[in-house]
């Protein structure tokens, strides 16, 4: 390996409340190719910073090689100051060359003399990577680089990245993208940080591996800290392959999709609108919507015609501008068509989660956001407590008192998910739903969304995210026309090179099958606990949290001591239980899907 250009030794940081880092040792390469992984709030734009130069540790040295050039490209770069986005990527005393900023800039399709002020989040990224790249950089730190760019744009970055003669460092949402193009990759948890020489494509089996070896050593460990750290250590992986299985779900729903349609590219699907099960939710019929007037009059949708079901996940893709959003806006009856119509049923109550995330005002408390203020929420008609309910998106109780202005951006993302999911509807509309969220609360959001019981329209960048949510794929290339496709992303850009699979994925295996396969099935004793377990695992949970909602009582020790500690050892005695009894069905789920 060659010699670190860029490095720390014995890196501390102190956040006022106790230590980011610490004895933390890092070095860079000159051709390193980095993914850098790690839970929302981690730290992982700090340790950027860090490297960066733009912050000092509180202890440790940073070294560098002289004459080595660091740039970083900020998630949320500061425009003030600037008029346009021109004076944003010329500023400073390092500012890049004027040419090299305008070559960029035509490439990926920016306007340079844009008002920063104005400007969409698409536009002023695209000014902070027109910058970035421009400045030749030697080690180029990257902190969620595809956030607001369109699938045109993502692609181009791919390309200049894999030519790139430097080394890089990116954090990002996008499995895709940190597959095509990481080597090497660099895991922050729990404060301490580990380098494994293989790209994203990797991560996932070693970091299982690291979770092994750390649940053997809890083992040795008493009783009480091995339940309270299994989840911690294990979480991620469990939560993965019960996704695995939700994925096989996905393939079904989309090879039963594909049976309701008619030739590939085809937009009419026929389904009986009186069938309960496959009941439309949104008629859509020859739609047109244009906007201008003569000869600047573009046609945005152009007879575009869907049948949306009960349940169906319908994705929405295309470059910025060919009109995502209006086609969204006339789905949801937002926008009336020039021509054509839409009928929506009677009983649609659906719900928008934009990425502007307007609801998170920075002065209220997580509590505030969540349950008004209160100890209960209404989860889709349940009444959950909200320190309970919290774990379910993978925080910590005490969060619930905290400031929305003191969390990071994926954490404000995750509250707000929490909030939306937790609302009865049955209809979701998602706008770039996986900004700012780090890879484990995606894995959870696919969860939620894979259980949702109502129909969900999704916007999103993310090629991976759409491959594991989305049955129906509606593909925008500008000229109005909507390609409707079974399947995800990658179906979609099969269709358009012009290799068009009609085979849906779940199906393959039974049209080339001969004859029908001997199949073994479950134990009696095996179905019958794959069956119950989940009743059971909710009774436990319910159980903790009320039995933890009776602990919340400041007073409870003093009053009564004893109920104090029947209560905790109650506790103690069904989170066991509910370990046993998540863990026993995880193994039943892998074992059933192996049967087929």
């Amino acid at each position: 390996m060659s010699a670190p250009i860029l490095a720390f030794q014995d890196l501390g940081l102190n956040q006022g409340s106790g230590w980011l880092f610490r004895h933390l040792d890092m070095g860079i390469t000159p051709r390193d190719r980095l993914a850098l992984i790690g839970r929302n709030g981690a730290g992982k734009t700090t340790l950027l910073k860090l490297l960066a130069g733009t912050i000092d540790p509180d202890e440790g040295r940073r070294v560098i090689v002289p004459g080595t050039r660091v740039v970083l490209l900020e998630q949320e770069p500061s425009m003030a100051g600037h008029a346009t986005l021109r004076d944003f990527a010329l500023a400073g005393e390092d500012a890049p060359a004027v040419h090299e900023v305008e070559a960029i800039a035509d490439q990926i399709g920016l306007d340079l003399g844009r008002d920063a002020a104005t400007a969409s989040g698409g536009e002023r990224r695209r000014a902070a990577i027109c910058r970035a790249l421009a400045m030749e950089p030697d080690v180029l730190l990257l902190d969620e680089p595809t956030n607001h760019l369109d699938l045109a744009a993502i692609e181009w970055l791919e390309s200049w990245l894999g030519r790139f003669g430097g080394a890089f460092i990116v954090i990002s949402h996008d499995r895709t993208f940190l597959t095509r193009l990481t080597k090497n990759t660099l895991w922050l948890d729990r404060g301490s940080i580990r380098r494994a020489e293989v790209g994203f494509g990797g991560f996932e089996a070693w970091m299982d591996k690291i979770h092994e070896e750390e649940a053997r050593n809890a083992e040795r460990l008493d009783a009480k800290l091995k339940i309270e750290e299994h989840w911690k250590l294990r979480g991620v992986t469990a939560r993965r392959k019960r996704n695995q299985g939700r994925l096989t779900k996905l393939y079904e729903m989309r090879a039963e999709r594909k049976a309701m349609t008619g030739p590939p590219g085809t937009a009419k699907i026929a389904i009986a609108a009186d069938d309960s099960k496959t009941k439309v939710v949104i008629d859509a019929e020859h739609v047109t919507k244009a906007f201008g007037a003569g000869d600047s009059q573009r046609t945005i949708i152009r007879d575009f015609s869907l049948k949306v079901t009960r349940k169906d996940r319908i994705g929405v893709v295309g470059a910025n501008g060919a009109g995502k959003s209006t086609l969204l806006k006339l789905m949801t009856g937002e926008l009336a068509p020039d021509s054509g119509k839409v009928k929506l049923s009677n009983t649609l109550n659906g719900i928008v989660i934009d990425q502007q995330r307007k609801l998170m005002a920075p002065e209220k408390t997580v509590r505030d956001i969540l349950a008004d203020g209160g100890d209960w929420i209404d989860v889709q008609g349940a009444r959950k407590h909200v320190h309970g309910y919290l774990k379910e998106f993978l925080f910590e109780p005490s969060i619930a008192e905290a400031k929305v202005g003191t969390l990071s951006g994926g954490e404000r993302s995750r509250i707000l998910l929490a909030r939306e999911f937790a609302r009865p509807s049955n209809l979701l509309v998602l706008d770039e739903p996986t900004n700012d969220l780090d890879l484990e609360t995606l894995d959870l959001l696919q969860e939620v969304i894979a259980d949702y019981e109502g129909t969900v329209l999704i916007v999103s960048h993310d090629r991976d995210f759409l491959d594991r949510t989305v049955t129906v794929t509606l593909g925008l290339d500008g000229s109005g026309k909507v390609d409707v496709v079974i399947g995800g992303y990658e179906d979609w850009e099969r269709q358009r090179g012009g290799k068009v699979d009609t085979k849906p994925k779940a199906a393959a295996p039974k049209a080339e099958a001969v004859a029908p396969k001997s199949r073994t099935k479950l134990s009696y004793k095996d179905q019958r606990d794959l069956d119950l377990l989940p009743k059971e695992i909710e009774t436990l949970e319910a159980a903790i949290l009320r039995d933890e909602a009776a602990l919340a009582d400041p007073d409870l020790y003093a009053k009564n001591p004893q109920k104090f500690d029947t209560l905790m050892k109650a506790i103690e005695t069904a989170r066991t239980k509910k370990e046993e009894a998540e863990l026993r069905w995880l193994e039943l789920a892998e074992m059933a899907e192996g049967l087929a």
